[in-house]
């Protein structure tokens, strides 16, 4: 860990533990020398597995692809996308998780731009189940980011990643929005849902509104953490989510819709960034 003048006479600085053997992250696995510039954060998650998106999905739209780390907490796979050498980290739901990723990203390899690709809940009125969201940035309504920096610094998606996003999804014809994801912690009352027993209070039935009437298009639990720290680290961030449901307008769950368009929007985009420097060059 190397010091700087906010943590200079700290005094718990070389107590802190590293998590490292060898110089490699325990969590993740992470190896310099096998993690691409470019990587793809995703969720082993069970609501976008269908309509032909299996659970390795993305690793499997890479060539060559090698698994280079695997761990308790997260699975890695490294390969090339239309000549691009692309990584694709798998874990757990949730800000949290995704930040044990990111940072061993950050500190541990040369990753320059990081996509969240998964799945999402559709807010907006004119968004479809089958449907991609292409978050431009997010409503940090999760606990995580917060710990990092204060509120009202912007969750903003690096526009250079929105823009290769938004040309790759014209280019295959898929249905896809551009606008404002709200990512929170809750997968129950914070989504507007009741928990068990009916357990519900009045803010939890204003939730969906309220956000609705924001021009809120879409729901996740990663959106902000990916966009917030590469942001705040220097990285280029960005995310896309396939719509599996629509409450507003009450289209009903389909697990996998939309993903496989998600796949390739996020791969495409960073094979279309692949020959420009990221921040971290």
């Amino acid at each position: 860990m190397t010091a700087n003048p906010m943590t200079a006479g700290y005094p718990y600085l070389d107590r802190l533990p590293k998590f490292e053997r060898d110089g490699i992250p325990l969590l993740t696995g992470f190896r310099r020398e096998t993690i691409a510039r470019s990587v793809v954060l995703a969720v082993r998650d069970p609501l976008t597995v269908g309509e032909g998106a299996g659970e390795d999905a993305i690793a499997s739209e890479l060539e060559n692809a090698e698994l280079v780390a695997r761990t308790g907490l997260f699975t890695t796979f490294t390969g090339t996308y239309r000549g691009v050498l692309v990584s694709v980290v798998s874990g757990g739901s949730g800000s949290p998780e995704a930040e044990l990723a990111l940072m061993d990203l950050f500190n541990h390899t040369d990753c320059d731009t990081v996509i969240r690709i998964g799945g999402c809940g559709g807010w907006g009125k004119d968004v479809r189940v089958g449907d991609v969201v292409i978050s431009s940035g997010a409503v940090r309504d999760e606990g995580m980011t917060k710990a990092h920096v204060k509120v009202e610094y912007p969750a903003v998606a690096d526009w250079r990643v929105v823009a290769a996003m938004v040309a790759e999804a014209e280019a295959l014809g898929a249905p896809h929005h551009v606008g404002v994801t709200r990512t929170g912690d809750s997968e129950y009352t914070g989504w507007g849902k009741p928990g068990p027993g009916g357990y519900f209070q009045e803010e939890h039935r204003q939730i969906i509104d309220y956000w609705h009437r924001a021009g809120i298009l879409n729901t996740d639990r990663e959106s902000a953490a990916v966009l917030t720290l590469a942001a705040l680290y220097g990285r280029r961030g960005g995310s896309v989510c396939s719509v599996g449901d629509n409450v507003v307008t009450g289209e009903q769950h389909r697990s996998g819709s939309g993903q496989n368009f998600a796949i390739r929007v996020g791969l495409g985009a960073l094979a279309r960034l692949g020959t420009q420097a990221g921040p971290a060059a």
